[in-house]
This record gives structure tokens, sequence and C-alpha cells, in this order.
């Protein structure tokens, strides 16, 4: 059995790795120079690595768990020790704990809404939710103008939803935002550190895992399908001016990529004219050493102004230098993006030292902006807009001949995080294979 793989991400790796574990022939297309598609590694100090891409897990995460232990790869604890500061105003403040100095109650009805909505969508099917059909062509924008009347609430909803995925509200329905919550585990479980989707890191960066997997393969870098053509007896996928002949392909690229891909008689695209780029942009900073935690502080911090909207403390488990990681989401990724390298340099340092007046010059100042990457369009991941999960959702997962997918967003579980990219690639070499097994049957 010959089988190709569009994309050396997690997704497309890990069905690879399932594929050639049953004896089957199979070679990763993928169009970088580098394996990893959303992780990404930044060497920050000699043999001191952090993530300029997909870094976080929880203990929910049982198959990244078991990717990491299987690889001989280990976890580090998000460090979040000390105070926490806030740019919310016209002065900043320091608070112990994570909550910010806005009205509890306000956010409280807020978080309690959005957990109302959360918990009555379908997680298998969001399309088949109740309301579905309103709340997909509903904005998070025009949500939050109709339902949050507190400022603090309006305030703090696109920071929110900036830190949790990547999302301008102006562009994604709410029905996705209601979905995402769900898949990976409800508001609370995403946005916790200790207990929760952010308690750790993998230790020397989440891009080992892909190139660990990668390590046995047959990985064509450089190499951008352009065709898949699926017929009765197997595929030929088009490179430039080669075809390559298979029994099956998985393509695991994003929607927006698989939806460039010319594939004939696909019935449905991969996306829609609505469906937007997560909108990340991810600053590391680098110090000899964590400063702020000599003051009591955790780095962590969220801000009203970018185009650091919210920082934390990325530094390595074993020392060497100090990094403070910022994100910059929603629409402020866009404009910060079009900034020259210069101007992106001196605004990160320019707000870092307004959080924390104690951090002198940076040593070095890594800009990974995802939102204009040829090859991801947008981090973390896709965000499906107005319509999207009527006209896709059901399709998301449906193999179109011996074509079939994977990638973070065909996975109702943990859509948009490691995890659901490597469960997708689980998926994918299953199906694969069970169709094989089925051909070899049905000839004796």
């Amino acid at each position: 059995m010959k089988v190709l793989i569009v994309g050396a991400g997690l997704a497309g790796l890990t069905a690879a790795e399932d594929l050639v574990a049953h004896g089957a022939d199979v070679t990763v297309f993928e169009a970088r120079d580098r394996v990893g598609g959303r992780t990404h590694g930044v060497e920050v100090a000699p043999g001191r690595w952090v993530d300029a891409g997909a870094a976080y897990l929880g203990d929910r995460h049982t198959a990244l768990h078991e990717q990491i232990t299987r690889l001989g790869l280990k976890t580090t604890p998000t460090t979040m020790t000390g105070d926490s500061r806030f740019l919310l105003g016209k002065d900043g403040e320091t608070r112990h704990g994570r909550f910010p100095p806005l009205s509890a109650v306000a956010l409280g009805e807020m978080f309690d809404l959005l957990d109302e909505l959360t918990a009555a969508v379908d997680p298998v099917a969001p399309w088949q939710t109740p309301d579905a059909a309103r709340l997909d062509t509903l904005t998070a924008q025009v949500w939050a103008s109709e339902h949050l009347r507190h400022p603090d609430a309006r305030l703090f909803f696109p920071l929110f939803l900036g830190e949790m995925m990547a999302a301008d509200p102006a562009s994604v329905s709410m029905l996705h935002v209601a979905f995402y919550l769900r898949s990976g585990g409800g508001t609370r479980y995403l946005n916790a550190f200790e207990g929760g989707a952010q308690q750790d890191r993998v230790d020397g960066g989440a891009h080992q895992l892909c190139e660990q997997l990668a390590a046995g393969l047959d990985v064509r870098l450089g190499t951008e399908v352009l065709g898949v053509v699926s017929d009765h007896a197997g595929v030929t996928v088009h490179t430039g001016q080669d075809g390559h002949r298979a029994d099956a392909v998985v393509v695991a690229v994003p929607p927006l990529l698989a939806d460039r891909i010319d594939i004939p008689g696909l019935p449905h695209r991969r996306a829609g004219d609505d469906t937007g780029r997560g909108c990340t942009v991810k600053v590391n900073l680098v110090y000899p050493q964590p400063i702020w935690r000599d003051h009591g502080l955790s780095g962590w911090s969220v801000n009203a102004e970018g185009p650091l909207l919210s920082t934390v403390d990325d530094s390595p488990a074993w020392g060497g230098a100090g990094v403070l990681t910022g994100f910059v989401t929603g629409a402020e990724a866009h404009r910060y993006g079009a900034l020259t390298e210069a101007e992106q340099r001196e605004e990160a340092v320019a707000q870092a030292g307004r959080i924390f007046p104690m951090l002198p010059e940076p040593v070095a100042v890594h800009v990974t902006d995802w939102t204009s990457e040829p090859y991801s369009k947008g981090c973390y991941a896709a965000l499906f807009g107005p319509g999207d999960w009527q006209r896709l959702g059901q399709h998301l997962t449906t193999p179109h001949g011996r074509i079939h997918w994977a990638g973070t967003e065909t996975s109702t579980e943990f859509f948009g995080l490691m995890e659901g990219a490597i469960r997708s690639g689980h998926r994918a070499a299953t199906e694969i294979i069970a169709e094989v097994t089925n051909e070899w049957s049905t000839l004796r």
C-alpha cells in the first residue's frame, strides 16, 4: 500500500507514522523548508529553545502526552509564580492571580453567558446545535454588542477571544466561538494554567515532536502540492511538473491551503469566503534571565492596548535565558504585522518596558507572524466565519474517493490545539487502513 501525505505538521506526520507501522509505503510532501507546521522553535541561547508557535498542553491532551512519552520527551510546567500585571486603563496595576482589575460581576455575567452557549453546543456535530443557524450567522462582535452591557465586559471580551482562539470578534461566528470553547474543554479549562490546557510545555520546545516523527520517514521538503486527482484505482498527486501515484492520500493542511489545491470533482470546498486566518503574531523577547521573577512577578500580563495584548513567562526550564512571550492577536495582529522589523521591535520593547519597568533592553527579539505565513494561513487555527459551520461542518472529515482529510480543523475534539491535530492524524490513518483492508477482503 502506497500512501502520500500532504503536510508535515503534527497531523500529517502522525498519520504517516501510523501507516508506516501498518506496513504502508509513505511519502510526505511539505511546502516549507522545515517540518512542524504550526509548531516552530526558536533558539534563544545555546541549546535553549522556546516555542514560536503552538506551545501549551494539559492533562486532558492524552494523545499528545502519549506521543511525548513515546518519543522520550518531557514536559515542564508553565511558570506562573508571582503577581500579574494589568494595563487596562490609564495606569498599570499589579495583582495577585490572573483576574483583571475589572468588575467581577460584569465578567462573571459574561462568562455565564458563554458557558450557557458552550454547554448547548453539539460537540460532535456543531451545525446541529439548537439555534445553530442563527448563531452561525451572528458574529461575536454583534453578540457582544447585544449581550454585554457593562463597559468592563466589552473591554475584556475581545482580549479573551484573542487569548483563547486568536480571533477578531468581527470576523468569527458565535457558533464557532461556542464550539471552540466546548471542544477545548470549556472556558475554565482552556483559560487555566495549573490544572488546565496551558499547564505545561514540551521541555525544549514542541517543534521536537515533528522533528522526531519525521526522522524515520520519507519527507520531501520544499515540495508544494498543486493538485490531487482521485480515481477508481488510486490517486495522483501533482507537485509542479511531477505526478506521484498512490493508493490513497491524506491532505493534512489548514482549510485555506487545502482549498487552493486543485481537486477535480470535489463536491464541497474546504473553506468558505468568510473563513479567516487565526490572527496571531508571537513575540519572544529574550533577556539574560527572567528578571521579573526577582520583583515578585510571574511575567503574566493583560493589556488593553497593543501590540502585546498579553504576555507570559516562557523561559527555558533549565535556565540560560529569560523569555517573555507576547501575544499580538485579533485585529491588532494585522496592524502589527504590516510594520517593518525595526518598528515591530521598537513597539514591542517599549511596551514590555511599560508593563515591566525593571526590564533592560532585551538581548534579542524574535517576531513570528503567523497571520502572513503562506503555508499556515494563520495560527492557532482557521477561524470559521458567518455560515461556515452550516456550509462546511458536515463535510470536514468526509473522504473524497481516496482523498482523506486531517489537521486540527477537522477534529471536533480539541479543535485548534496540538491534541486535535494528533487525533485527526490517527483518524485519517485508521480510515485508510480500514478502506484497504476492506478492499483486500473483497478481492479474496
